[in-house]
């Protein structure tokens, strides 16, 4: 690797840290870029892994100690992400290459057309019944499994499972840092022992990320709710036009 190469890393780790923890799917251009530099799709996928897990412990941090991050809500539905990321990871790890890229790209789509919700239809809706439990938990357990398989564009569906649970945009935003941070550093381990890592870019990556995850902090804090609504809705929209017109 020539420095102009760690150069183009670590500015993409900082791109992809402040679409991730603003908002989500920077592992879309992780993926892509990692793919385009000659990394087989299942090593891209675990290295993707490496910055992911910097960034968010590096938010998950920072939102905690400025009390956005609604800690009861989140380690509840941790627990079944657990569980469907390493189910997800385990499945990632041994299917090939070609069936992962394919899979990689059907999911972009899928997930570049999810429904945004009106938060003011849920927002501080906490009183859970046991059949909102019920599928707030499965919720969580599928968003598990989706997030360990491939992990680009979780974010987007965590942010709209918390925002069934009640949460505001800012919320949901800790709470989906929080979640990815657990699970992955559950899963990551797999993908290092199935040797799907490569390490030095994936710490250049993270090295990026958590330059690109401080400014978006300081961005959801100032700009709030409303901000980040529109900052996801162009997301789902680029995301979406990349992929179904350029491919």
């Amino acid at each position: 690797m020539d420095l102009l190469h760690a150069v183009l890393i670590f500015t993409i780790g900082c791109i992809v840290g402040l679409i991730n923890v603003l908002a989500g799917g920077g592992s879309f251009l992780t993926l892509a870029f990692l793919i385009a530099i000659g990394l087989p799709p299942n090593i891209a996928n675990g290295t993707n892994r490496v910055g992911i897990l910097l960034q968010n412990i590096f938010a998950s941090t920072k939102f905690y100690k400025l009390n956005i991050l609604k800690l009861k809500f989140a380690l509840i539905v941790s627990a079944p992400a657990i569980i469907g990321a390493i189910l997800g990871s385990y499945i990632a790890i041994h299917i090939p290459n070609e069936i992962l890229k394919k899979t990689i790209a059907i999911f972009m789509v899928l997930i570049s057309l999810v429904t945004i919700y009106n938060p003011n239809k849920f927002s501080k809706n906490r009183n859970y019944s046991s059949k909102k439990w019920v599928f707030i938990l499965v919720s969580f357990f599928l968003i598990g499994i989706y997030g360990g398989f491939i992990q680009a564009g979780v974010g987007f569906f965590i942010i709209a499972a918390s925002l069934w649970g009640g949460f505001n945009m800012v919320e949901a935003n800790a709470i989906k840092v929080f979640i990815i941070t657990l699970y992955t550093i559950i899963v990551l381990p797999l993908f290092i022992f199935s040797h799907q890592v490569n390490f030095l870019i994936g710490l250049l990556l993270g090295a990026g990320s958590i330059v690109g995850a401080k400014m978006a902090i300081s961005l959801s804090v100032k700009k709030g709710d409303k901000f980040i609504r529109y900052v996801v809705l162009a997301l789902l929209l680029v995301f979406a036009l990349k992929l179904l017109i350029i491919g």
